[in-house]
């Protein structure tokens, strides 16, 4: 085929701006791959419907000049390379061409009169909307119509030999009906692609919410500490010592507006029906606490700590703690026949290593793998927040593994 007026981009054809509407349509809605495989289908059909007019192969009977009917089967084949474009016109061109075709010499029997229609109904129910694909369906039963009643050879037949005829419809409903079977399944699986990634947003969403909430909680704490330090270091200053009192009166002055603006800013955050967190900020001191938590709901846990220990930034601690503790909480949710978990903490030299590893075997619900995966978006969230890292995966010799490395900063 000549790519005259075509440029090539993307594996679509796409046609210049002055060629016609319908070729643009084409352009758009086609790839490289449709158009040769519609084209592979329109020589398939054609080849089969020359077989059958010239030599008679699959026909039951053939009616008229051989031409005309090899023409029709060559016209019928053709119209099947537009049938993405616009279906219904693609089955109402079929019906036109054989109606005339009928008309003029008689309808001939045999499957390759009846195939470019099947395959058009087939297209329209499933690339159309359900209130016009009924059209096709339509379209199909006139079809049948006029080729059983245009048929001279059913011109004596008995009722029940025309009711038989009644059997050839059932192509054009089958077809039909995968075509819409097919079309409800890609539109459900599409459906359900958008609902999993409009989870993951707003569980992304969510937890940076809860990150900004908590560090809010970090940081609030610590520039009033810094406030309050100031106000008591600007109390014992002596009178003489007026710079350096305007000076911390600055300090705490910038200190308490800071706060406010925190607390305006994370109101914004906060949900309908959130109540402020009054405890402190949790960390790994609060390491076995926590896993005697799960321990109690089921999940036997061991705790191992390597290296040595050291204080953290209270935000880069708080991170660690909701790391080990979103892990333990996948296990305990997602993880079936597990008999425990094993929380590592490693503290190397610039970095901490945790690590939560299972030995269950994960669930084969999409409701709640989306959930765990929602989970991990979640920590991925937080580790990127200093610079981390985090892997998750099945363990070799069975389980599941969490695994995330936080830089530590010299303090």
């Amino acid at each position: 085929m000549r790519n005259h007026g075509v440029r090539q981009e993307d594996s679509r054809i796409l046609p210049k701006e002055d060629a016609p509407p319908r070729f643009r349509a084409y352009g758009r809605l086609v790839t490289r791959r449709n158009w040769a495989f519609d084209i592979s289908v329109a020589v398939v059909v054609g080849v089969l419907g020359q077989l059958e007019a010239w030599w008679g192969i699959n026909s039951t009977h053939r009616q008229g000049p051989l031409w005309a009917q090899a023409l029709l089967y060559a016209v019928t084949a053709g119209l099947l390379v537009f049938r993405r474009v616009s279906p219904l016109t693609c089955q109402g061109a079929i019906l036109v061409v054989s109606a005339a075709e009928f008309a003029t010499f008689g309808s001939p029997e045999g499957n390759g009169v009846a195939l470019p229609s099947v395959i058009a109904g087939y297209t329209v129910a499933r690339r159309l909307d359900l209130r016009r694909s009924w059209w096709g369906l339509a379209i199909g039963g006139v079809f049948w119509l006029l080729w059983s009643t245009l048929d001279p050879t059913s011109a004596g037949a008995s009722g029940s030999e025309r009711l038989l005829t009644l059997l050839w419809l059932s192509p054009f409903v089958i077809a039909w009906l995968l075509g819409t079977l097919v079309r409800l399944t890609l539109q459900n699986r599409e459906q359900r692609r958008v609902n999993t990634a409009q989870r993951a947003v707003q569980a992304v969403s969510e937890e940076r919410n809860r990150i900004a909430r908590e560090l809010h909680d970090v940081i609030g704490h610590s520039v009033s500490v810094m406030t309050v330090q100031a106000a008591a270091v600007r109390r014992r200053l002596t009178p003489e010592q007026a710079v350096e009192r305007e000076a911390l009166e600055t300090v705490e002055s910038v200190g308490r507006e800071a706060l406010a603006e925190m607390r305006r800013m994370v109101g914004v955050l906060r949900q309908a029906g959130d109540d402020p967190d009054l405890e402190p900020p949790p960390g790994l001191d609060q390491l076995d606490r926590l896993a005697e938590k799960f321990r109690t709901a089921g999940l036997p846990v061991t705790v191992e700590v390597t290296g040595a220990s050291r204080e953290l930034a209270p935000g880069l601690d708080l991170t660690a703690y909701r790391l080990v503790q979103e892990g333990l909480t996948n296990t305990l949710r997602h993880a079936h026949g597990a008999q425990g978990a094993r929380v590592e903490i490693d503290y190397r030299d610039d970095e901490l290593e945790l690590a939560v590893r299972d030995d269950g075997l994960p669930t084969d619900s999409p409701g709640v793998a989306a959930q765990a995966s929602n989970g991990l978006l979640g920590m991925r969230e937080r580790v990127a927040v200093y610079g981390g890292s985090l892997l998750a995966r099945p363990r070799p010799e069975g389980g599941f593994e969490l695994v995330a490395t936080l830089p530590l900063e010299s303090r």
